[in-house]
């Protein structure tokens, strides 16, 4: 099987498939070409010179190796590369010297390895849940940016800083941009043929299908043609030859014996030096960092969006700077470099990683001397050519829509990161983040809707499941614009955290402030430790005399802004216990609604009011006959509802059928087999001619909705004007002011119901 599934049931590529082998060895190859200078360019930047003291020349490609084939093997992510990152060069040519010698560092280095795995085991990588998508998406097109800007100058020959240094300021006192300006003195026709030429190559390999789908990726191609040129220039000679400091530099052994000369090991003595344990901590916790970014940003990349367990990545980071401490390589992260090269190289699982670090091994033991062959402006075209997907036009298209609480942290977090560093860039992308969310909670924390209640305006108030002193501020707000002499109520009931400050501010302003505004504040769903006990002071339910006090216009404008809260999702959370409670020894309706027994039409819902506040006919059609008719007699002359109301619905199969039936003329019961169905579509019928019924059937399915929906709103209409003429107490009713009928069309597709006020039955209308 080349499957597996996932734990919602999705299947997913298996390792070692049949149809997941040939895209991992692939993207293995392609990430171990990009791989190579990275890891040496990194361990020069780190202070990596070979000698007596410094750290070896081989503690970058280590650290590629263990990212490879240690962190690779045990973590659970599918795509994600570990090795050294350039992220922190700065830390470790700083905490070599704070530790006093290269194997007091290794020491450090192993030690925070078992940190690592202590915060996995204590589930630290849950943090990773809490970096907003602006600031990671700010990440991944900074990294494509900075690969842009960072690779020109590679492309063109100019390779006097150490390769895959990604900081701004540069070793060599060179910036990201005076780079740009100095390549144009270090120009090489040779190294800028060879990259130029790749970098076409790259892009005419994705054109064509044949190309893009075949066993050879796309930048092997771009490697061997780099290395046939290189070749080719040096039986040229001149200036197309392509020196050494222009090519791949791989320490070559000379001996298998020399072999063992490339591995530096720790020094265990060092245990008593406390700057081992200031060294540790501040690698654990940038590294632990670090990593948990990357990998959010290349779970973005994936195109199977599968989530990396974050905690076991700790784990597997852990264990790998532990291998890494132990024989000499720098500290291990997760790359978003390596990431995205493996992304977009198409490959499918983690073999892909496992692949480019046996890859580093044999290029190491075996041959060095042909990988130090292949031209850094082949390499360079690489990654130049992956920034451009990272940072791509349509990403930034994408964040602009999104508007400016996305957009700007993410534009803030990539020009952070192009002009410091990884790590810093980071820090201030969620810092601007985290203010965006400050002001967000000022300003819209909680969920306030305005309820128009039988006892007047009621301000609703649901508090969040976790309210903190960061809404301080917005319920602040809240209780100052609280209107003089209005409702307020304050529901908890899907609160499981509130901060003592909070409880403190609602005490002070129910108990203080807002009896001497005269505001009356309601509490519902407080737990029992908070000490605030649930108290309504209004009424949230009809009671006969709050419906004595309404009229129907007013009965009318509740039913519409019910509607409204239900269309846009801000149906109110009531407490129907309460109203059970409140309602067992009687009832006290304010409305009846006729409408249709369609399923999609749950009259309490779609006009969002609570038991005991409407009665509910239904009926297919929404038809008045004589048992319906007597209802809602009952409902205006006994009950004293102030409002009639016929409602209809889009699509209606009552509607459909009737003139379907009508049009061909057949027999009802005969067709059907219902005896009584033919009493409803007679009612219906009432509203359309036969003739219109005939033609429907010839007309466009886009024409025919509408001509079956303007019958619905006629059939609402009929059946409204039927109600008073075959009613004499909901005549009089309506004459003496009080009860009002009106019609409604109920739209399926978008929640909202059209009122037909202007058509409604006035007193005079039916009077006379």
């Amino acid at each position: 099987m080349s499957s597996e599934k996932d734990g919602t049931g999705a299947t997913l590529p298996k390792p070692f498939g049949p149809g997941t082998l040939v895209p991992d060895i692939r993207g293995g190859l392609v990430v171990f070409l990009v791989a190579l200078p990275l890891c040496l360019g990194i361990a020069l930047a780190s202070g990596a010179t070979g000698e007596p003291g410094a750290l070896p020349l081989m503690s970058g490609l280590i650290a590629g190796i263990v990212g490879g084939l240690v962190v690779g093997s045990i973590s659970g992510s599918h795509t994600s590369v570990s090795g050294p990152a350039a992220g922190l060069t700065a830390i470790v040519i700083a905490q070599v010297e704070n530790c006093g010698s290269v194997e007091a560092f290794l020491l450090a280095v192993v030690l925070a390895g078992v940190l690592q795995i202590a915060m996995g085991i204590c589930k630290a990588g849950a943090l990773s849940a809490f970096f907003p998508s602006s600031v990671i998406k700010g990440l991944l097109a900074a990294i494509g940016v900075i690969l842009i800007l960072k690779q020109i100058p590679h492309v063109l020959g100019h390779d006097s800083d150490p390769e895959g240094e990604m900081s701004f300021a540069q070793p060599d006192h060179e910036n990201t941009f005076s780079e740009l300006v100095s390549m144009v003195d270090d120009f090489h026709i040779g190294a800028a043929a060879v990259g130029l030429l790749a970098i076409g190559l790259l892009v005419l390999w994705q054109k064509f299908d044949v190309l893009r789908k075949s066993i050879v990726p796309g930048p092997l191609a771009a490697v061997l043609f780099g290395v046939s040129l290189h070749l080719f220039f040096l039986s040229l000679g001149g200036n197309w030859a392509i020196g050494p400091e222009h090519l791949v530099q791989i320490p070559v052994a000379e001996s298998a014996a020399d072999l063992s000369t490339f591995l530096t090991f720790p020094d265990i003595g060092a245990f008593l030096n406390p700057a081992i344990y200031v060294a540790a901590v501040t690698i654990a916790i940038v590294a632990s960092l670090e990593t948990l970014l990357n990998l959010e940003a290349v779970d973005k990349l994936d195109p199977l969006r599968r989530n990396s367990p974050p905690n076991r990545e700790l784990v597997a980071q852990g264990a790998g700077n532990i291998v890494s401490g132990m024989l000499g390589g720098l500290p291990v992260t997760s790359v978003i470099v390596r990431g995205s090269v493996n992304v977009n190289i198409g490959a499918k699982t983690k073999v892909s990683t496992i692949v480019h670090g046996i890859l580093l091994v044999l290029s190491v033991v075996f041959i060095p001397q042909y990988l130090n062959m292949i031209p850094l402006s082949a390499l360079a075209a690489i990654l130049l050519v992956t920034g451009f997907k990272l940072a791509s036009p349509a990403l930034f298209k994408q964040m602009y829509r999104e508007g400016r609480y996305q957009f700007l942290p993410f534009f803030i977090t990539l020009v952070a990161i192009v002009f410091t560093d990884l790590l810093i860039g980071i820090l201030i992308g969620l810092l601007v983040s985290a203010l965006f969310i400050l002001n967000s909670n000022l300003r819209r924390p909680l969920r306030r809707v305005v309820e128009s209640h039988l006892d007047g305006e009621v301000t609703y108030v649901e508090l969040s499941p976790q309210v903190s002193f960061l809404n301080r501020g917005a319920l602040d707000k809240l209780f100052s614009e609280a209107k003089p002499n209005s409702n307020l109520l304050i529901d908890a009931t899907h609160s499981d955290y509130i901060d003592p400050d909070i409880l403190s501010m609602i005490r002070e302003f129910k108990d203080t402030t807002a009896p001497a505004r005269g505001i009356k504040v309601s509490l519902r769903g407080f737990r029992d430790k908070y000490k605030l006990r649930d108290e309504v002071l209004f009424a949230d339910y009809a009671t006969r005399e709050l419906k004595e006090r309404i009229t129907p216009d007013q009965v009318l404008m509740m039913l519409r802004e019910g509607n409204a809260r239900f269309h846009t999702g801000q149906r109110l959370s009531r407490d129907l216990g309460r109203q059970i409670n409140a309602t067992r020894l009687g009832q006290n309706p304010f409305a009846a609604v006729l409408s249709c027994i369609d399923s999609r039409v749950p009259v309490e819902l779609i006009l969002d009011q609570g038991i005991g506040d409407v009665f509910s006919i239904r009926v297919a059609g929404n038809i008045v006959g004589t048992k319906t008719l007597a209802s809602l007699e009952y409902a205006v002359a006994v009950s004293g509802v102030k409002l009639v109301l016929v409602l209809g619905h889009t699509q209606c199969g009552a509607v459909t059928s009737s003139i379907e039936f009508v049009g061909r003329g057949d027999d009802v019961a005969e067709v059907t087999g219902c005896s009584h169905l033919g009493a409803i579509v007679n009612e219906v019928a009432a509203s359309v001619s036969p003739e219109e019924c005939q033609r429907a059937a010839d007309l466009p399915e886009s024409e025919r909705e509408l001509f079956i929906d303007e019958v619905v709103k006629r059939n609402v209409l009929l059946t409204a004007e039927q109600i008073l003429h075959r009613s004499d107490a909901i005549a009089a009713a309506v004459v003496d002011g009080r009860v009002r009928v009106v019609g409604a069309v109920y739209d399926i597709a978008s929640g909202k119901i059209d009122f037909f006020e202007d058509e409604s039955w006035s007193p005079e209308k039916v009077s006379g």
